[in-house]
Parts: C-alpha cells; structure tokens; sequence
C-alpha cells in the first residue's frame, strides 16, 4: 500500500521548514475565509442585490406606464418619482439608443441589472462606469428614449466593503502573527543546522546554546555533548599520535649515532636511508598535526592563494583557467599545504599541467590534470592510506613518505568537500576537488 504525496504534489510544495509550517496554518485560514466569502456573497449580497434591482426595474416600468397614459401629468409624474424615489429623469426625442455596449460580464451589478432589465424592456441600455456614484441608464420609447440617473445605492448594498475588510483584516493579522511566532520557532533549527555544517567543515565554533521548544532543545543538547566528544576524541588521538612520534625521536638519534660507528659504509649507508625516511614520515606528521591543531577559520581569497602557488613554481607548461575572486572560508595554511601537495606530484612525475578553478552556485570545484604515469584505478583509493606508496615509477621515490595524499584528502573533507583521482584528457591523472560554498 502506498502512503504520502504522489511525485509531482511533493515537487510543487516548499521546501524549507518555515514556509512549509506557514502552509499548514495558512491554508486552513485562506480556505476557511474564501468559503465565507462565497456563501456570503452567493447568499446574501447577489441575492440582496438581486431583490434591490428588481424593484428598481418594476419602479421604471411603473414609471413608463404612467408615462404613456393620458391622464396623468407627465411633468407631475416626473416630478414625483425625481422627489420620492431620487431619480433623474429626462425624455430626449428624436434620438436613439446607442450601439456601443459598455457593461462589463464580470461585475455582480452589471449581470443583474441586465438579467432584470430583459425580462421588463426590449430595447435598453446602461453604463455602472461613467460615473461614480451613479448608473447611466437608457430606456427605449416610440420617439426617443428615457434618460434615467440612478444612485448606484439603489441596486447594491453597502455591507459588502465593510464586510470585505471585516474578513480581510483578520486573516492578515493570524497570518502575520503565525509568521511571527514561526520564524521564532524556526530560528533554533536554523540555528543549530549552521552549527553543524560549520562543524562538518572542521570550524571551530563557540559553546552552542540550545533554544525553542523542548524537542529543539533536546536535539541541541545532544548536538552540543556529541561535538564536545568528537572534538575530546581528536584531541586525545592527536596528542598521542604526536607524543608517539615525538618520542621516536630519541631513539631514532641514536641509531643515527650507531650508524656512524659501522664501519661497512654500503650497509651504512642503506641503514641511514631508512633512518632518514622514518624522520621524514615523522616530520610530515607533526608539522600536520600541529598546523591543524592552531590553524583558525578565516575569509580569504580562494583564487589568489592558487595562483601564488602556480607562480612559485615558475614551470612554463601550466595553463591555468582560474575564476577571479573566489571567496572561501576555511584554514588558509592546512588548504595552500593540500594544493601544494597535489601539485607537487603533478610537477614531479609530468609535463604538462592543466588547473581549473570555478564557482557554481554552493560548490568550488579545482581540478588538475597532468600528462603524467597516472593511477591505476584499482590504486586510487589506496593512495588516500597514511603511508601507502604504489610500486611504480609515479610512487617509488625514496623522498616521499606516503602521507601526501593523505594529508590532502584530510584536509579537504575537515572542510566538508571531497577529492577524486580520474583519468586525465591528456592521458594522466585527474585530481578533483570539491569545496562546499
């Protein structure tokens, strides 16, 4: 059995919180005065209107009757209907109705007064626009036609403005004040999702404070005690980590020191690589541990930091592609070391070198790519492993430790973006990265 909205009703609903909550308490409102409306003005005010024109048309036809019999005085009788029933009457002979049709099919009056009117006349006209606050109407006679200036109160209620505004009004108010109070309970749920995301990114934010509702406040509170233990967690490995690699130091001297005392210089010589390639990896791994331990968020201009490290490297074979003024916020320091590192491997094992950089909407995207050995694809997610080197030509050099990539994809997904190893256009290795914006 299947529950929900179907595909397309989803697809036309909002999507925020807010608005889809302003949806839940407007629509009942809007529905609830829109009904109101129609059975009022369905079943009092036309019907009102109706009966009010009715009358007035039995009154003209009243009136032309007397008109045409003899016996009575027609300055009298016009007269009498101008004073008691506020009326402007003039005959004008010799003249005809005119042809050019003014009423309007939209207007409540207008269907009505014509509804009332073909039933009493056969040859009439009338215009509810000319003026304000009176109806221009024309009844057709044998030598002419009767003017007839009508109050246009004669054929419509008043209440219906006032009725109008009344039902207005107030749902305007409700739906204002539940805009208020919404965006008021929102606000903690907005809140605490930048908290997140700011978080997911590796910034350092202060104490949050949970607010709003009960449930909100819950969610925060958890969020609060989860990032503390994560945050307690990567201090705790970090410090290890470099209290371990710190301590390897001491020994590593010494055996630096008994190398000098062995008297085969080929055997020597091998040992002291090794020695060298372990202090190298510790190097690498305390300068990285100790810059993202003390590196803080800060703005900083995406494009020029990318173009200085091009430029550093004065390699004529780089063709850069680099949009201007890119503005990012993250650790400057932990993202110049991640780009420099991957170009560093591009430089080392090619030729040719080409760099995009571009903006969309919420992603920064910067992809390198190199006519150089590449990865296989069965490599590319292990090249990613602290201290994982492929045995080929693009990985098997004794000044490299392993931790490159590592570092650098690190350092790209604390700032909640991803990195991807493809195969180059130029028959090379592809590196991708993606920042969030």
């Amino acid at each position: 059995m299947y529950y929900g909205l179907s595909k397309a009703l989803k697809n036309l609903l909002p999507k925020k919180l807010f608005y889809r909550s302003l949806l839940i308490v407007a629509a009942p409102i809007i529905i609830l005065q829109i009904t109101i409306s129609i059975v009022f003005f369905d079943s009092l005010w036309i019907k009102t209107n109706k009966g009010m024109t009715r009358a007035l048309v039995n009154e003209l036809k009243t009136f032309i009757v007397a008109y045409k019999d003899e016996k009575y005085d027609k300055e009298l009788l016009t007269s009498l209907f101008k004073e008691n029933l506020n009326f402007n009457i003039k005959f004008v002979e010799e003249r005809v109705l005119p042809k050019k049709n003014n009423e309007r099919w939209f207007s409540p009056i207008d269907r009505t007064l014509r509804r009332e009117l073909k039933s009493k006349f056969s040859n009439y006209w009338f215009n509810t626009t000319s003026y304000k606050d009176l109806i221009d109407l024309k009844i057709g006679h044998s030598s002419g036609y009767f003017q007839f200036y009508i109050p246009k109160e004669r054929v419509t209620s008043t209440s219906a403005r006032m009725f109008a505004l009344w039902i207005t009004f107030p749902a305007f108010l409700l739906i204002t004040i539940a805009i208020l109070f919404l965006k008021n309970q929102t606000k903690p749920i907005v809140t605490l999702a930048k908290a997140s995301e700011r978080f997911g990114k590796g910034e350092n934010i202060e104490e949050y404070r949970p607010s709003g509702a009960l449930e909100i406040r819950k969610a925060g509170y958890e969020f609060e005690r989860m990032r503390k233990r994560i945050i307690r967690h990567l201090n705790q490995r970090s410090e290890m980590l470099s209290g371990i690699s710190h301590d390897l130091r001491t020994p590593l001297t010494r055996i630096k020191l008994q190398l000098s005392f062995i008297k085969d210089k080929e055997i020597s010589k091998k040992l002291s690589q090794d020695v060298n390639e372990m202090e190298n990896m510790l190097n690498d791994y305390l300068q990285f541990a100790s810059s993202q331990s003390t590196e803080k968020t800060e703005t900083f201009d995406l494009s020029e930091l990318l173009k200085n490290l091009v430029n550093k490297f004065e390699k004529q074979e780089i063709i850069m592609e680099i949009q201007e003024k890119i503005y990012f916020d993250g650790r400057k320091n932990l993202l110049q070391r991640c780009l420099n590192n991957l170009m560093n491997n591009a430089i080392k094992y090619s030729d040719n070198i080409n760099i995009r950089m571009s903006k969309s909407s919420n992603t920064i995207s910067i992809i390198i790519d190199d006519d150089g050995p590449g990865i296989p694809k069965n490599e590319r997610e292990n090249v990613f492993k602290p201290f994982y080197k492929i045995n080929k030509s693009r990985g098997d050099s004794k000044s490299s430790v392993g931790l490159g990539l590592s570092i650098a994809s690190d350092i790209i997904r604390s700032h909640g973006g991803n990195i991807k190893l493809e195969t180059s256009p130029l028959k090379g290795l592809r590196v991708k990265v993606y920042l969030p914006f």
